[in-house]
């Protein structure tokens, strides 16, 4: 299907920063959710791949061309940090998949004369209704 996409560490930006939400003791001295920054016009991943990223309607992708990402799902900076590179990872291969082909299709004879039947049943109900037809 594709050969293995690899990326360098040197193409992320990862950051620790103070997550949001209620804490607790420490609250305000603990960075436990993780900020990633992917240059996806600088990275090393190849052309198809990175133009199906930047058509994606994603709001994390900047106009820029720049995938940013906040993950702070866990109060561990440890884990926020392998959830982010996981979310990535899924966005990649995500686009590094060909859509699938749209084939027309045409309807089929019986549900058009069907539709045609409701069509004339629903039609000679509505001119009886007339107060011409009395």
């Amino acid at each position: 299907m594709h050969k293995e996409i690899e990326l360098k560490e040197s193409e992320v930006i990862l950051k620790a920063i103070r997550a949001q939400g209620p804490g607790g003791q420490h609250v305000n001295k603990v960075s436990s959710a993780i900020h990633l920054r992917f240059d996806i016009h600088a990275s090393s991943l190849g052309e198809v791949i990175k133009q199906r990223m930047l058509a994606l309607k994603d709001s994390r992708i900047s106009k820029e061309g720049v995938l940013v990402m906040k993950v702070q799902d866990t109060r561990s900076q440890d884990m926020n940090r392998i959830l982010a590179w996981a979310r990535l990872n899924d966005l990649i291969l995500k686009c590094a998949q060909a859509p699938k082909a749209r084939r027309a299709t045409q309807p089929k004879r019986s549900s058009i004369e069907k539709r045609l039947e409701q069509k004339k049943k629903r039609s000679t109900l509505k001119s009886s209704r007339g107060f011409m037809n009395e």
